[in-house]
């Protein structure tokens, strides 16, 4: 196959660039032997002279790369870093893989042609290549130790005589061979969620077996659960689980209200979006004497109703979160409780946890205490509602909305002072038919009623993360959950202040202040600007990601020391544990296990990524599908991102993304150079980089592949 390869090459004047990946691959396929340029030719069956001496430069240049070394003299080898890594695969929706080394915290990238048959959630052995210049790993998969148990969600195709799952995600690089035997009544065009039986050693494709059918491909609800079969997250409850639920009683009992804080005659009130039923927090506000205001911060006492080791807590766990999807959200808590007992309705007297806060007018803290209450929220806001009210500064609760809108601002600010991050992420949002098909697109902004509720829900947050991490009187802090958020990785941050620069934006990256303020700088600059979503998705990249902890080290975007998720535990399970700690320990009980805390944290960590992956996917699915009569037409867009086989091209007014296959620019030869991560033509040198702005045209569209494929019109 190498030779066909070869003479294939050959045949194109013998591209440089090519014959390096195959003496490339040759290599990494062949990871510990020394060989001179000789046993290589003969090992890729090339006999011709001059040809040897084309695999010798190949060599040569792949030397001066540092990807092989010399061993001894005329004999080359695969340069290998720190040897090899475990890890569990991941593979993003380019097809790249990424292991994360748990020892440095680094992540090594493995490309499609270097996975060999590895697949999402498999424990694979990685070999390392040399670290390139601009500081990424990269490595080849070398043994798949342990199969991932993961189901594959894809189409059904059928011939007479075999059928294929062709996979609805590039993260499955490789579609399934189902015989026919194996269907169990699926039928061609069908969406169905297929499990792995066997995969033979020379087998180019694995055989699999449908263990469900979920319909019809196309349909709206079949493709919203096919995207949550695919990141394995439930569409349902099951039957006991719902009964459960069902049996918790409407009714507060009477000895309940004495144990509690009474909130019922203070102002109250929710601000959520319009179409929410799912209604965690509340915010309370009454003057009291001397200039000083009461702020209450109420959240839903979830952990009153969900006990530790029920059945209901146990499914909770299972899914750790709720996810959202463009037209629906698959809740982590049935309906009885997150839409009605637990969700703080207006006019209905509910069960909370609250941070309690006494202020000045400057919004200094004189005070705080944290407890069980019982409120009656008075109005229910949307957001538009109370944004109109703060722009207009009039309408119904003005003086105390404009009030915490104020104090809302100085909290800000104070962050941003000690470093904190602006990301202001856009929500790309649909208007959907009857039938579920996208008829429009909008983008959902934060606005000042948004970050009104934010800088509060942050506040409780972090005191709550302060009253129990900070050690007192010598005392060795109790096990807690924290949100926690790592320093960005050096050679992250240095390739997006090079890209940056290019924008003309100077980023610096010596200190953290230096980093928030170049940045914040620059997010406030292109805010109305369509090159916003490019520069803030690369700026955030070069982020660590957040996750939940045992282990405190702060909070780096937010500039906190200590910080946890208190503030929605009717959607997110680490806020139902946080419920849980902070009653023990405000009762003088002894600290939980660290351990076990970390392992739940873990887990959590791990559907939150799922959840936030899925709806992802609902998003670009509605994209395209937005996209699917536009073939023909021409956009303007920016490169959003590069590989060796196409560019890809984001579209501001929809925010769709598509490629461009290299091998379809025809106007010459192009080479992606990862190093400076740009296209390059061979022969007029045209250089194409992340961020230009490129007209395109739409040639092709694949729903279920959730693809664009577009031709490039002109660049500059």
């Amino acid at each position: 196959m190498l030779k066909q390869i070869f003479i294939f090459m050959t045949a194109k004047k013998r591209q440089n660039s090519n014959l390096i990946n195959v003496v490339k691959g040759f290599f990494m396929n062949n990871p510990g032997r020394s060989l001179n340029y000789k046993q290589v030719s003969k090992q890729l069956q090339i006999t011709n002279v001059s040809e040897k001496y084309e695999i010798l430069e190949a060599i040569e240049e792949l030397t001066r790369q540092d990807f092989l070394e010399e061993a001894q003299r005329g004999k080359y080898r695969l340069k290998s870093d720190t040897g090899t890594v475990i890890g569990i695969m991941q593979i993003n929706p380019h097809a790249i893989g990424t292991v994360l080394d748990e020892n440095t915290g680094r992540e090594i990238n493995v490309y499609p042609r270097y996975l060999n048959k590895a697949l999402p959630g498999d424990k694979v052995k990685l070999r390392l290549f040399a670290q390139k210049k601009s500081g990424f790993l990269e490595g080849v998969v070398v043994e798949i130790i342990e199969r991932s148990q993961r189901t594959i969600v894809g189409t059904i195709e059928i011939s007479h005589a075999f059928a294929f799952l062709v996979t609805d995600a590039k993260i499955y690089p490789y579609d399934i061979f189902i015989p026919l035997e194996n269907l169990h009544g699926a039928k061609n065009g069908q969406k169905v969620i297929v499990k792995i039986v066997e995969w033979a050693e020379k087998s180019k494709n694995p055989l699999g077996e449908v263990v469900e059918i979920l319909g019809q491909a196309g349909e709206h609800n079949t493709e919203m659960h096919a995207i949550l079969a695919e990141f394995n997250l439930p569409n349902r409850f099951d039957d006991h689980i719902e009964k459960a639920a069902e049996q918790i009683p409407d009714k507060i009992p009477s000895e309940e209200y004495k144990k509690r804080r009474d909130f019922r005659d203070v102002l109250t009130f929710t601000i959520d979006p319009a179409d929410a039923k799912d209604f965690d927090d509340a915010l309370s506000i009454r003057k009291i004497e001397n200039d000083l205001w009461e702020i209450g911060v109420h959240i839903a006492d979830v952990s009153y109703y969900v006990k530790e080791g029920s059945v209901l807590d146990a499914e909770a766990y299972k899914r750790a979160t709720s996810v959202y999807l463009v037209d629906r959200v698959v809740p982590m808590l049935p309906e009885k409780l997150s839409n009605k007992v637990c969700s703080l309705r207006p006019n209905e007297e509910k069960l909370c946890f609250s941070a309690v806060f006494v202020v000045d007018n400057d919004m200094n803290i004189k005070n705080e205490w944290f407890g069980k209450t019982i409120i009656k929220s008075n109005r229910r806001f949307a957001y538009e509602e109370a944004q109109e009210i703060i722009e207009k500064q009039k309408g119904e609760l003005a003086e105390e909305l404009l009030t915490l809108d104020r104090f809302a601002k100085i909290l800000r600010q104070q962050r941003m002072n000690k470093g904190a991050m602006a990301f202001d992420k856009i929500e790309v949002k649909f208007k959907l038919d009857a039938k579920g098909k996208p008829i429009g697109v909008y983008f959902k902004e934060t606005k000042d009623s948004n970050k009104l509720i934010e800088e509060f829900m942050l506040l409780a947050n972090r005191k709550v993360a302060e009253f129990v991490g900070k050690r007192k009187n010598q005392q060795a802090a109790k096990a807690f959950v924290y949100r926690i958020h790592d320093e960005p990785n050096p050679e992250k941050l240095r390739q997006f202040s090079i890209f940056a620069k290019q924008w003309g934006f100077d980023i610096k990256i010596r200190s953290q202040q230096q980093i928030s303020n170049s940045v914040n700088q620059m997010l406030e600059q292109i805010r109305l600007k369509p090159e916003r979503d490019i520069l803030e998705n690369m700026a955030i990249r070069a982020m660590a990601k957040a996750v939940y902890s045992s282990k405190n080290i702060g909070h780096y975007g937010l500039a906190f020391d200590y910080y946890t998720h208190f503030t929605s535990p009717i959607r997110r399970y680490p806020d139902l544990l946080v419920h849980r700690l902070l009653e023990k320990y405000l009762n003088n009980e002894k600290s939980a296990h660290a351990d076990e805390l970390e392992l739940k944290c873990k887990h959590s960590s791990e559907m939150e990524q799922l959840a936030a992956d899925a709806e992802r996917a609902s998003i670009k699915y509605k994209q395209i599908e937005y996209m699917s009569d536009k073939i023909g037409q021409q956009f303007e867009g920016f490169i959003s991102g590069m590989t060796e086989w196409g560019i890809f091209v984001q579209l501001p007014e929809t925010k769709a993304e598509g490629m461009i296959p290299l091998r379809e620019m025809a106007d010459d030869f192009y080479i992606f150079d990862d190093e400076k991560m740009e296209v390059f033509g061979k022969r007029n040198k045209k250089r194409y980089k992340m961020g230009d702005r490129v007209t395109i045209e739409v040639i092709k569209i694949n729903l279920e592949k959730r693809h664009l494929d577009f031709k490039m019109i002109m660049g500059r």
